[in-house]
């Protein structure tokens, strides 16, 4: 009798077959990006090497990546930690806000040494990105709401709010900067140009993250409840209590990257201070799929796309053309992950 053969998909993705499948799928939608290039005129070397020079290929360009990294990790780390036990935070980018305000408010109206502001603002931002995510997060707990639908919507309530404290009471009164409060009083220090130290801390936490999840009680009763919640219960796992932990948990990580980005990127809260980076979380976090230390190489690959993104608008290509390509790109890889776990077996 002869072989059959057919393909069929594995449960557990070996590293390697994910990395062949990325760089493939990569080559791929850089092809098509080039073909289209050249159609409308512009020569794809030409662009290829502008990127080059502007991105990795100068101080400038690996500072705007560190910069783009900071929040990514923090906000990809904050949709991961959901994703590990099947849930979904939609809202990061509302977190991410009540994170950079709870921030900008110490920032504002004390007057603490850098010693002592700097750490309260740390914390404040934590716990207000994990109150921001508390309701819906107690919802999905005891009443089995989707927390996908009531995180999304508060994305648009914190944005809201924080136009209205930029426009507002909080309003630059000194300079007149649009949508923008005064500029803080105090920051994280700058390690290497641009790059302040909240690049070092979002590595650590990631970092940190990773191996308490792998190693404590915590992270093994969470992962229990997520993948089979009816064998937590009867292990006398409290599931509802876990989900709330680790819904806060994912508002916290969330929060920080506005402190970040508050106090140590941009300086001032200003509508518009979130960049999506919430939304592009969810992006590292599917990219970095079952590991956490993963989203550091996922969010390297975001910043590098958006600042290519930014490369390619200085040539004068549109802004949805820019899109159009991230977006290519994005797909391409979510398309190479998913053939990367098909293999082909005979039967006979």
């Amino acid at each position: 009798m002869s072989a059959v053969s057919h393909r069929t998909r594995l449960t557990v993705v070996p590293s390697y077959r994910i990395a062949v499948g990325r760089g493939l799928s990569i080559l791929a939608a850089l092809s098509v990006v080039a073909i289209t290039l050249a159609a409308m005129g512009r020569s794809p070397i030409e662009l290829a090497a502008l990127v080059v020079r502007s991105t990795v290929g100068s101080r400038f360009g690996i500072e705007d990546l560190a910069l783009f990294m900071t929040p990514l990790m923090l906000t990809g780390a904050a949709v991961w930690v959901g994703i590990r036990v099947n849930l979904w935070n939609i809202g990061a980018e509302g977190q991410l806000y009540a994170g950079a305000t709870a921030a900008t408010a110490i920032g504002l109206f004390t007057h603490w040494p850098a010693l002592v502001a700097l750490p309260a603002m740390i914390v404040a931002g934590m716990l207000a990105g994990a109150a921001w995510i508390f309701v819906p997060a107690a919802a999905r707990a005891w009443l089995g709401v989707s927390e996908i639908v009531t995180s999304l919507l508060l994305n648009f309530v914190a944005s809201l709010l924080v136009y209205y404290l930029a426009t507002g009471p909080w309003a630059d009164r000194v300079t007149g900067a649009l949508a923008s409060t005064e500029r803080l009083h105090m920051a994280f220090p700058e390690l290497w140009g641009a790059v302040h130290l909240g690049f070092i801390l979002a590595l650590a936490t990631v970092i940190g993250l990773g191996i308490g999840l792998a190693k404590s009680r915590f992270g093994y009763e969470t992962a229990v409840c997520g993948s089979n919640p009816q064998a937590a219960h009867y292990a006398g796992i409290g599931v509802a209590p876990r989900i709330l932990a680790v819904l806060l948990l994912s508002g916290a990580l969330a929060g920080l990257a506005g402190v970040f980005e508050v106090a140590g990127t941009v300086h001032r809260l200003q509508g518009g201070l979130a960049n999506n980076y919430g939304y592009l979380g969810i992006v590292v976090a599917l990219l970095a799929r079952g590991s956490c230390l993963a989203l550091i190489p996922a969010a390297l690959l975001m910043a590098l796309i958006l600042d290519t993104g930014i490369v390619l608008q200085t040539t004068q290509i549109s802004s949805s053309a820019v899109l159009a390509i991230t977006g290519l790109l994005v797909l391409a890889i979510a398309a190479g992950d998913e053939l990367a776990a098909y293999v082909r077996v005979n039967r006979t």
